[in-house]
């Protein structure tokens, strides 16, 4: 059977390896001013940042549409047996229902839509395992299973390093993100229950680092094995691959990959965030 793997343009997976392993794309989109661009086709990540300091109002976000979902889909039945559609976290997009609406209306194929329960490159882990299983011609119900293992082990954490993002966007009050910035707090967040919720609040960007490194190392501690980790950043790559320099030693075990948050979820995040996600390979 010819397996078709579809995703969304917050798994952040560079367009070469797309094209190398046959990943199909659907783009969220972001709004600037009275301008809509299409993630990863419209707009990079550092177009983004530079754009969102020239605007007072911040961007707003949208999911794709039901019928790009169907165009897509009606293309890939073509050429394919079934389609595997990997979203963003449903408790924080409909991007995912949409996938499901799509494919109940999409003819002659069966389309598989999975809620990976967060985002960015973390998500794309599950992306990558399972379009390479496709090019091995694994079936689609073996490579769902090999994503419910993934799941199991996966987990990821976020610094966001300037407040003003989270209280512009409605998700912290004036009042706090004035007290945390003077405080120097980094809320360290996590997807919990498929919605991103404070894990903690750390004094300072390098304490907030460290934490995330340590939660990787209990990881490991708790069960023993080979991980693949990610780096995610928003607009500090140099910094990005320092700590990937550091982390290798401390942690030799672990295949560590360095991405970034896009203009999606740096909407809500904001420059110069960080964070980490990992998972039991084997």
């Amino acid at each position: 059977m010819k397996t078709a793997i579809v995703t969304d343009s917050t798994a952040y997976i560079p367009k070469d390896i797309r094209e190398r392993l046959n990943i199909h794309m659907v783009p969220l989109n972001v709004i600037i001013g009275k301008e809509a661009y299409r993630e990863e086709i419209d707009i990079t990540a550092d177009e983004f940042y530079e754009e969102v300091k020239k605007v007072e109002k911040l961007p707003t976000t949208s999911q794709p549409s039901t019928g790009q979902f169907i165009e897509r889909f009606e293309e890939l039945k073509q050429d394919y047996d079934a389609i595997i559609s990997i979203h963003l976290s449903s408790g924080i997009s409909g991007t995912y229902q949409g996938a499901i609406t799509a494919g109940e209306l999409v003819d002659g194929i069966d389309v598989y839509a999975y809620d990976s329960e967060l985002s960015c490159r973390v998500q794309g882990f599950y992306v990558l395992e399972a379009a390479q299983m496709a090019l091995d011609g694994k079936e689609p119900e073996v490579i769902i299973e090999r994503m419910n293992e993934i799941k199991k082990s996966l987990n990821a954490f976020f610094m966001a390093d300037d407040l003003s993002h989270l209280q512009r966007g409605g998700r912290l009050s004036a009042a706090a993100a004035l007290i945390g910035s003077v405080l120097q707090i980094k809320p360290l967040l996590h997807f919990k229950d498929k919605v991103i919720v404070p894990f903690e609040k750390i004094r300072t960007r390098k304490k907030a680092m460290k934490r995330i490194a340590d939660l990787l190392g209990e990881a490991i501690k708790e069960d023993n094995g080979d991980y693949k980790a990610v780096i995610i950043h928003a607009k500090r790559e140099t910094e990005a691959i320092e700590w990937k320099a550091e982390l290798q030693v401390q942690y030799p075990e672990v295949e560590f990959d360095i991405s970034y948050f896009g203009p999606v979820i740096g909407t809500h995040l904001g420059e110069g965030s960080m964070g980490m996600g990992w998972y039991k390979v084997s």
